[in-house]
């Protein structure tokens, strides 16, 4: 059971073992909860890989649930202990305590799907884009925290460009993103240089979504859909909100987000009409500039 995962992956599979285990006792959360004095949220967030869980957690779990392989419990209470070690992210969680669980998500991920309305997908901006659109985002944060989280967008990025294995990257975004003006029609051009660099690579599919399109399954805003290389590791749907983030593993939320990309993907341009369109966008940019 233990392997060589980031901390983020370790505490959503050990969680996944503690529903495995309660659901055989044909327990529900709200039970376990009143035996252990806590409350049923807490059973939830140890369970779905949310919360942090301590060796004496999973030993007090395993206890109500009757666990009387020694074996499986120090396994268990091992995979505790490495869940809590620290990824290179968590330097940063005071940013966002939610975020750094998704990018403990998306450093895991063998495969990523995201469709963005409003913004280029954090992995495709370039520093300077990043530092524009954090800026305009979030008024209130300071030139120091702004540097912060595009230090961590940076960072992201080597999965794309640095990985032995490259996470595979499918992005749909609206036309609106490619004319929306963030930082500038210089940085703007240069965004467009970049995202031209990186549809070339064999390993990311970029596709624009065009104002002709009309309406669209994805009206409803950004979501991503995130796979991972592990059978035993569910499918994760991730919508970010403004003020908190929201994660859906069960099985007909991701039936119906992924039914909804592949429509989203049958009505954008192609991979091929897509370069074309943002060349075209980058020459516009780029006389504008001259």
């Amino acid at each position: 059971m233990v392997g060589n995962v980031n901390p983020t992956v370790r505490r959503r599979r050990l969680g996944q073992e503690l529903r495995r285990l309660r659901e055989e006792r044909a327990m529900t959360a709200e039970e376990v909860a009143d035996r252990l004095l806590v409350s049923q949220s807490k059973i939830s967030r140890l369970e779905n890989g949310r919360r942090s869980i301590s060796p004496r957690d999973v030993r007090d779990l395993c206890g109500v649930y009757g666990v009387d392989d020694q074996r499986l419990v120090e396994s268990l209470m091992q995979m505790a202990r490495e869940s809590r070690q620290q990824g290179w992210w968590h330097a940063f969680a005071e940013l966002s305590p939610t975020y750094s669980v998704y990018i403990g998500l998306e450093m895991d991920a063998s495969s990523l799907r995201v469709f963005e309305p409003q913004v280029i997908p954090g992995l495709l901006q370039t520093a300077d884009y990043a530092t524009a659109l954090i800026a305009g985002a979030l008024p209130e944060v300071g030139p120091g925290e702004v540097g912060s989280r595009v230090q961590v967008r940076m960072r992201r990025q080597q999965r794309l460009w640095e990985d032995r294995i490259p996470l595979r990257l499918w992005a749909v975004v609206d036309e609106a993103v490619l004319r929306r003006e963030v930082g500038g029609r210089r940085v703007m051009m240069e965004q467009m240089q970049r995202l031209a660099e990186c549809a070339a690579l064999p390993h990311v599919t970029l596709q624009v979504l065009p104002f002709s399109a009309g309406a669209h399954p994805g009206v409803n805003g950004q979501y991503a859909i995130l796979e991972f290389p592990e059978a035993s590791d569910s499918t994760v749907i991730y919508l970010e909100g403004g003020t908190s983030d929201l994660y859906l593993e069960k099985p007909h939320d991701v039936q119906h987000y992924s039914v909804m990309y592949e429509h989203l993907r049958a009505q954008a341009l192609s991979p091929e009409a897509t370069r074309r369109f943002i060349e075209e966008l980058a020459g516009t940019f780029r006389a504008a500039v001259s």
